[in-house]
C-alpha cells in the first residue's frame, strides 16, 4: 500500500508539473502574438531588456545590433572602395 501511495504522489507531481508547463507555453505563445503583431512593442521590450541588464553590476555587456542598420552601411562602403568586379 506505501508503494501504491508513493505512485500517486508521483503521478500527481507530474500533471501538476504537466499543467504548469502547458500554462507557461501559453502565456509564451500569447506575448509572442502580441510582440509580432506591434513591432513597436519588440522594440520596447528590447530597450526594457537593455534597461534590466544595466542595473546588474557586470563588467560586459553586448547590444545586439539589428542585421537591417548594418546592412544599409555595408552597401555605403561598397561604393567608397570602387566598382564591383566579377570573376569569369
Amino acid at each position: 500500500m506505501a508503494r501504491q501511495a508513493e505512485a500517486e504522489r508521483e503521478r500527481r507531481s507530474k500533471v501538476i508539473s504537466a499543467e504548469g508547463e502547458f500554462q507557461a507555453s501559453q502565456r509564451l505563445a500569447d506575448a509572442a502574438a502580441i510582440l509580432g503583431s506591434q513591432p513597436s512593442a519588440l522594440t520596447l521590450r528590447y530597450l526594457q531588456t537593455l534597461v534590466e541588464i544595466s542595473s546588474e553590476q557586470s563588467t560586459t555587456t553586448i547590444f545586439p545590433i539589428p542585421i537591417d542598420l548594418i546592412t544599409s552601411f555595408m552597401g555605403k562602403g561598397k561604393e567608397q572602395i570602387g566598382p564591383k568586379t566579377t570573376i569569369s
